[in-house]
């Protein structure tokens, strides 16, 4: 066996996805090519297709993985023992959370400007959207509206979205963010 195919099996998909991420948020989609992320990984690029059919499916990857993980979160704390109004308020901190601490899987999940890659992604973002609809529209106790779901989630998102670019970690925006959630809270209330 050659010295190449040996370091070739030592090659993970994991690793090609944790170089992939970082180039895909520091240089964007269409500025990323597998040639750029093997060289990064130091292997040669048709080691990246033994995992990989294309960069189309290698972003597939990442986007999936990191919904996955968001809806792991929320799977985490609707099994909590806790009343309604506390777990919404759970559900909420959660996904801040996430993608505060989460940067680069939140933008590679949320933040992709590449049109054509956008069509061809709606599918995750789609459900996990829905699996947080179904959380909150269970933990509310008044009629709440598709919309009010939806506005709820942008509001979320923006947040997130803002202290991701300011580079402020989680713990320097807790308290806002539990000050944010109970604005949410009291708006649903009224």
């Amino acid at each position: 066996m050659s010295p190449r195919k040996s370091v070739d099996k030592e090659l993970s998909r994991e690793m090609i996805l944790d170089v992939a991420r970082i180039l895909f948020v520091k240089d964007g989609y269409e500025h990323v090519s597998m040639r750029k992320i093997a060289k990064e990984l130091g292997y040669s690029h048709g080691a990246l297709y033994y995992h990989f059919k294309n960069k189309a499916e290698l972003f597939y990857a990442l986007v999936a993985d990191g919904f996955f993980l968001l809806d792991q979160k929320l799977e985490e704390v609707m099994a909590k023992e806790l009343s309604k109004e506390d777990k919404l308020k759970e559900v909420f901190l959660a996904y801040i959370h996430f993608g505060i601490t989460n940067p680069s899987h939140y933008e590679t999940m949320f933040l992709t400007k590449d049109q054509e890659l956008k069509s061809f992604l709606q599918e995750e973002p789609n459900n996990s959207f829905e699996n947080f609809a179904q959380a909150v529209h269970s933990l509310v106790n008044t009629k709440i509206t598709p919309k009010d779901i939806y506005s709820i989630f942008l509001s979320l998102h923006g947040f997130v979205t803002h202290f991701i670019f300011k580079g402020q970690e989680y713990e320097d925006s807790k308290d806002l963010a539990e000050s944010h959630i109970q604005l949410i809270l009291r708006s649903i209330e009224s």
